[in-house]
């Protein structure tokens, strides 16, 4: 199997659609050894902002000398930026390997139940990680939390960004009940941080962190970073207080944290870029919450 072929292959498994649940990925997973038990994982979900905190999380914890898996979703240019260690793409060759793994632990399954490609993928980087023993691992979810492909696992922490109305053929149609499938990653006895404000969500996420006996932490400050705007200032903070809360499972310094927050790379949210003395922003806002935050970030800098 070449690259492209396994691009191919991955790809064509998009038309089994996408599949709320976790039974397939568990059996897979179960299939491949069960990697993620082996692995120091920090869960994120959330509408906004889900994939900065992971890009900052992940540069504070590289800089203070931690090997990192980060597995991100979707990707801007190649499919290899979804499975980075210490920010490096996953490589052809372990593309090639993994999408052969993968393809003859589908056999397994019958034909008309076969893993969509978000589920296999999950599995992928799960093993990528465990293969290269990865310290800790930034895990963002797909869609939604509770029934996400990510949620098969138990990490060291849960985190809930900001929530907002998206995908609400699948999530829900009211703010509590799209929290409700953000909530669904929280795990008993596992510490919660969030950032989400509305006394709506708040309410839920504290309901489900009381019941699963889970320590919760609401991050209502901002913190210096990079990227501009003040959601992410928020999300920094978040990522911030999160690190400060795992000492005991990875220490970090705190000049760590700070360079972290202010060298991290996170491609097109208020990015920059001068051209023919032209000043050129790309941002990825796509439903109307970032779309407002993008806005507010344009009003504080223009």
């Amino acid at each position: 199997m070449t690259y492209s072929e396994a691009i191919h292959w991955l790809y064509e498994l998009r038309l089994f659609g996408s599949k709320l649940g976790l039974e397939n990925t568990r059996q897979l997973a179960t299939h491949a050894g069960n990697p993620h038990d082996q692995l120091n994982i920090i869960h994120v979900a959330g509408t906004n902002g889900k994939g900065s905190v992971c890009a900052m999380l992940e540069s504070i914890y590289r800089r203070a000398g931690y090997k990192t898996g980060l597995f991100t979703s979707p990707h801007l240019v190649s499919f290899r930026e979804r499975i980075q260690i210490n920010r490096e793409l996953v490589s052809e060759a372990d593309v090639v390997r993994l999408s052969e793994c993968m393809q003859a632990l589908l056999r397994h399954f019958p034909a008309d139940k076969l893993p969509t490609f978000f589920e296999v993928i999950t599995v992928m980087a799960l093993e990528q990680f465990a293969r290269e023993k990865c310290d800790v691992v930034l895990l963002e979810t797909g869609l939604g939390g509770r029934l996400d492909a990510t949620n098969i696992v138990t990490p060291i922490a849960s985190v809930i960004t900001s929530i907002a109305l998206d995908h609400q053929q699948h999530l829900g149609d009211t703010l509590a009940e799209i929290a409700t499938e953000k909530a669904g990653i929280i795990k008993p006895r596992v510490p919660v941080f969030s950032a989400a404000h509305q006394p709506e969500i708040r309410k839920v996420i504290s309901k489900v962190a009381a019941q699963n006996k889970s320590r919760l932490e609401f991050v209502e400050t901002e913190a210096t970073t990079c990227l501009v705007g003040k959601h992410q200032r928020q999300n920094a903070a978040l990522a911030q207080a999160t690190v400060k809360a795992l000492q005991n499972f990875f220490p970090v310094d705190d000049q760590y944290i700070t360079d972290g927050l202010i060298n991290v790379h996170w491609a097109v949210r208020g990015q920059f870029f001068e051209k023919e003395n032209q000043r050129l922003l790309i941002d990825a806002a796509h439903n109307p919450a970032s779309a407002e935050s993008l806005c507010d970030m344009l009003r504080e800098n223009f």
